[in-house]
């Protein structure tokens, strides 16, 4: 077994409305192979109120800084969700800090449409009324309180609908190797705009997760923490062409 100065550093990226314990359940896993990383985005969990409102821009400040705290210049980022565009936004403007990148169940593609889908559902009133058991999760997560995360992520939706950070056209741009992991019952991040991104991107690849929806709970395990290690381990070796393994689905 590798000892911690051996590893290198893996940071795990929270979705929406979550916190960075959304990971619990992999971390013990995943720190036999990588040196793990996590933190709150601000606003969130024990982070507690902002004054800013939230911003996939500032989100991705959050990383940098934390990275700079914790000495690390380059990083593996996996993100669930929100998380991993996020991570995707930090491999376009800093690619110099990531090495690689996983995204899970991420929502890739932005327009005004696809925010108020989104945001349909992100109301206080209305989640009170309708998903009562979440709303109290909502409660114990979140330390500025629970509503004002509801309303500051809706607002983040809609100004990322009208400003996406990542245009249709920037997507050929982002050179670090990624994985795309998307689950074959996910209405929420849906196969078909997943594909459509992963058809744009050059060093990427697509992994369907069987029997998978949207929630990070879902999520088989063992076969995630096998497909990160393998994924992770292979982006770093060279290519021996010297170009770009596009488009191979994965089965690992």
């Amino acid at each position: 077994m590798m000892n911690n100065r051996e590893k290198i550093p893996l940071i795990l990226l929270h979705g929406a409305l979550g916190t960075l314990e959304q990971f619990d359940f992999l971390v013990p896993d995943l720190k036999e192979h990588f040196e793990v990383h996590r933190l709150n985005f601000e606003g969130h969990g024990e982070a507690g109120p902002t004054d800013s409102p939230f911003r996939i821009s500032y989100f991705t400040e959050n990383v940098l800084g934390y990275m700079d705290e914790h000495n690390i210049d380059q990083a593996y980022l996996f993100g669930y969700s929100m998380g991993g565009y996020v991570a995707l936004v930090l491999a376009k403007d800093h690619p110099e800090r990531v090495k690689s990148v996983g995204t899970l169940s991420t929502v890739l593609q932005w327009d005004e449409e696809i925010a108020e889908r989104e945001c349909r559902y992100l109301r206080p009133k209305k989640m009170k009324e309708k998903v009562a058991h979440f709303v109290n999760q909502l409660k114990e997560r979140h330390l500025s309180g629970w509503e004002r995360v509801v309303n500051s992520t809706r607002d983040m939706l809609q100004y990322l609908g009208a400003h996406p950070e990542i245009k249709s056209d920037e997507w050929e741009y982002i050179d670090c190797p990624l994985r795309f992991y998307v689950g074959d019952r996910d209405t929420t991040a849906s196969l078909s705009d997943t594909v459509d991104i992963y058809q744009k991107t050059n060093k990427s690849e697509l992994m369907v997760l069987p029997q998978t929806g949207h929630p990070i709970s879902e999520v088989d395990k063992e076969l995630l923490v096998s497909s990160m290690k393998t994924f992770f381990r292979e982006s770093d070796k060279p290519d021996p062409n010297g170009q770009a393994q596009k488009k191979n689905g994965s089965r690992n």
